[in-house]
């Protein structure tokens, strides 16, 4: 059996993985979710447990993952859904994305308002 293969193979693992790493500094939101990190601001963990409450945040979030014009940021907004309000935040990647999220949560049954606190990353 050739050794050498093994070898190229091993050598050839190790070019491909740094490749392969993410660059962390761009998935970082440290800075635009400073605001929940203030006790008064309410967060996820918020998120009343009551039944009508849990069917709407469902709801909500179904809505937005099935857009599949969202960019996945947009896609993964942090919301809090309490009697048919809904408090959207986190990062999305432009005004329209913005605009586009807040449009799509307004059409879901038994929003009544929509508080539109997302950022625009930058």
């Amino acid at each position: 059996m050739n050794r050498s293969v093994p070898a190229l193979f091993l050598l050839g693992l190790a070019v491909a993985v740094p490749a392969m790493a993410q660059d962390t500094t761009k998935v970082d939101n440290t800075a635009i979710n400073q605001r929940d990190r203030h006790a008064e601001s309410a967060t996820p963990m918020d998120q009343p447990n009551n039944a009508e409450d849990i069917r709407l945040a469902a709801a909500v979030r179904k809505a937005i993952v099935a857009d599949d014009a969202l960019s996945t940021m947009g896609q993964n907004v942090k919301f809090i859904a309490t009697k048919g309000i809904v408090t959207l935040r986190g990062p999305v990647k432009d005004d329209a994305e913005k605009a586009r999220i807040e449009a799509l949560v307004k059409g879901v049954a038994g929003v009544s308002h929509v508080e539109n606190q997302l950022d625009i990353k930058h």
